[in-house]
This record gives C-alpha cells, structure tokens and sequence, in this order.
C-alpha cells in the first residue's frame, strides 16, 4: 500500500504544480526525482531512468513531431489547410464535419501509431476550427478518440499484435472483433463527447496559423494528397509486410514507410510542390520552418519530462507489484483482464508497457478457464487506455497543443480515454 500512497501523493503534487502555473516540463521533472528515491530507487539507478526517460520518450517522438510540424505549417502558408478545410466543408456541410473527422481520424489511425496520426492531423483541426470558429474540442475529440481506439483495438498497431502472439489468438478474428467493438467505442467517445465538450472553448494557439491572405489556393487534390502523403507510405509499407515476400522491393517499402522517413518525404514535397513550385523562395521557406520548430519546442520539452516521469514508474517494479497483488483477486477472467491493465495503465503510463505486463499476468487464465483468446486481446486493449493522466505523454501531448488547464484536460481527454475503455469493456462482455 505504501508503493500506492507514494504515487498518488507524487500525481496529485504533479497536479498542484502544474494548477499553480508552474511549468509541466520542471514540475515533471521535479516530482519524478523524490518519486523515484521514495520508491526504492538509487540514485545511479534514477540517474539511468531519467536518461532512459528522455531517449525513450524522444527515440519515438522527437523527428516525428517537428517533421509533423514542419508539414503542417506549410500546409497552412500555402493554403492548402484551407483549401482541405473548405473541401471538407462544402462536401459534408458544417453540421457533419464532426463525422468528416471521425472517418479521417480512423482511416489515418489504422496504419499509423497514436502520436504520429496526431501530428498529421492537428493542422487540419486547426485550419477547420479557424474556418469555421467551432470549438476547437468539437472538431479534436473525434478525430482524436479514432486514433486511440485503432490504436489499443486494431492490429498492426503494437499493443494487438503483442497480445495476439502473447494469447494464441487468431489475427482475422481479433481484427474483425475488433472493428465491431471499435465502431460503437469512436462513435459514442467522439461526435456524443464532443458536443458535449464544445463548452470547453480555450483561445487557439497560433501553430500552423498563417498571417497572410491567400490569394489562390492550391488544387484540392494536391493538397489532400500531400497532407495524407504519409498515411499513404505507411498504408503501402503495412501491405508489404503482409503480403510481399523477402526481397528489395519490401525493403524499400517497409523504409519509406517508416513514420520518420514518410514524414520527411512528404515535408519535401510538400516544400517543393506547394513552395518552390508556386513562388516562395528558400528563405521563405526556411522562415516557415523555423516558426514551426520554434511554435513546438516547449511541447517536445514537456513531452520528453512526462516520458521520465513514466520511466520512473516503469523502472521502480510498480508491474510487479500489481503482478503479486494480482494472485488474491477472484473475477471472471475478462473483467480480471480489464481491470489488471486498467490498474498498470493508470500507475504506470504508458499503454503499451501496460499491455506487455499485463500479457504476463492474464496469459495462464486462457488455458485454466478457457476464456477466447481473441477477447483476451481486446479486454486487455480497453483496459490500457483507461484514465489517462500525468504520467501519460499523450495527456501532455493534448493538453499543450489545445492550450488546456489542467483542469480542461482531465473533463475532456481523461473523460475520452476512459470512455472508450468502459464501452470497450461492454463490447468484449457483449461478444
């Protein structure tokens, strides 16, 4: 109990700091230190967490949201943002941009993982929320409770794919399950959420916001297909995988269709097709891409704090721990899933470590009670976006770039996460 008492009192300082207009980047860091000495570390022990922290945390996110970046503020000084924006609008209408989001935000979601799926489509939530001064929640929610759903429900996204080696089960079972649990899940944590939180209305940053007029728009086609350049690579490298056999034609593929790498071919392209190409010079251009790194820097920094303070929680043995406290509980085996890893999620963080760990502890229960692999799968993925909070990356990732209180945060991405949990709970207790 005392492990429990130490992060509770750590995450609710976590919050008081932050409340108090502290910086999250050093209040992060800050509490993570005594955390990690309470819980039993050494200091050369915390010294190596924190460097683990940070190479973790930037190995995975660092060139992927400053190429994201990148991206999307030449989208925007092109125009093409807009040019997507009021295509999306006359197609849809204003009333159902929401369901535009949505089916965006999933198709984007199946082949991308959370983070990059999140910095591709953040110029377009914010290109439609100028152009049609919505809340800029209305618009986030869906387009971001589709990509947390692909993400802890659909393979070849890594929490599934784990779990189905993990279990046994079958890949075209749990995918197809999957679909019909993720469709009830986006719809009711998405448009049903995000009308409800539209009176949570913060002032927008100024990211991806172009202060000259555009006089001519580029064509929507290239603008769309730009803007969704990277989706495509991956899509592309996903199906290589799958269905091309060892060679040079799936290498290649398998390399452009790298996040990083997609994301830097699309950049340069879009700097070409949409810059040089229509008169803006290099030092124009190389302008932009300095206000886009600049506009992302402090986010990257808070990102990375939140990323040591995960690996603090990580390192410390709070895994193990609910591992042993595991042994003494008595539930039927998809409920006991769910929860395990809705427990490891809110200590420790991270979904996908919560994913890992908790494969260990509810792997035997297939054999001994004979419980469907493939919902094994699917109960530990709703368990692992459960309560999403301030040792989560993507809480921080949220909160910054939406200019949310911490307070904003919790009514709304908090409420998302754990939303999409409890209706992925009844779709695996339904199935």
């Amino acid at each position: 109990m005392t492990m429990f008492l130490i992060i509770a009192v750590a995450i609710a300082l976590q919050i008081f700091l932050t409340s108090r207009k502290l910086s999250p980047f050093l209040s992060l860091l800050v509490v993570a230190i005594p955390m990690g000495l309470a819980l039993g570390m050494s200091p050369e022990e915390l010294l190596k967490t924190i460097d683990n922290g940070v190479g973790s945390t930037l190995a995975g996110l660092a060139l992927v949201i400053v190429l994201g970046a990148i991206l999307g503020k030449v989208l925007e000084e092109s125009g093409a943002a807009e040019k997507i924006a009021n295509t999306l609008i006359a197609r849809f209408g204003e009333k159902n941009i929401q369901w535009a989001l949505l089916l965006t935000g999933f198709l984007v979601g199946i082949p991308l993982y959370f983070n990059a799926g999140f910095i591709i489509l953040l110029p377009l939530i914010f290109s439609l929320a100028r152009r049609t001064g919505l809340p800029i929640l209305y618009l986030a929610i869906p387009t971001v409770a589709s990509l947390s759903t692909t993400h802890c429900f659909l393979p070849p996204h890594p929490g599934p794919v784990i779990l189905v080696n993990a279990f046994g089960a079958d890949m075209g079972k749990t995918l197809l399950y999957g679909m019909v649990m993720a469709i009830p899940a986006v719809v009711i944590a998405g448009p049903f959420l995000g009308r409800r939180m539209q009176v949570i209305n913060p002032p927008m940053l100024d990211l991806f916001a172009s202060n000259t007029g555009h006089k001519e728009l580029p064509g929507a086609w290239s603008s769309f297909l730009i803007a969704l350049s990277p989706v495509l690579l991956i899509s592309v490298s996903v199906l290589a995988d799958a269905l091309l056999p060892e060679g040079a034609a799936r290498t290649a593929l398998l390399f452009l269709g790298n996040p990083t790498i997609a994301l830097l071919i699309s950049t340069l392209a879009a700097f070409w097709w949409l810059g040089w190409r229509r008169g803006a010079s290099l030092e124009t251009q190389t302008r932009w891409l300095n206000a886009a790194i600049a506009g992302i820097a402090v986010i990257l920094l808070i990102i990375t704090a939140g990323g040591v303070f995960k690996q603090v929680l990580v390192d410390s043995g709070v895994g193990a721990q609910i591992a042993a406290l595991s042994e003494t509980w008595q539930m039927p085996p998809l409920i006991f899933a769910w929860l395990a890893t809705a427990i490891l999620r809110v200590m420790i963080g991270s979904a996908t470590v919560a994913v890992i760990t908790a494969a260990g502890i509810v792997g035997p229960l297939i054999a001994t009670t004979g419980a469907s692999p493939e919902l094994m799968v699917l109960a530990v993925g709703a368990g692992s976006v459960f309560g999403s909070h301030v040792n989560d990356s993507a809480f921080w990732m949220f909160k910054e770039f939406f200019n949310l209180s911490m307070k904003q945060t919790f009514a709304s991405w908090t409420v998302m996460e754990t939303t999409i949990s409890i209706v992925g709970l009844a779709g695996v207790l339904l199935l």
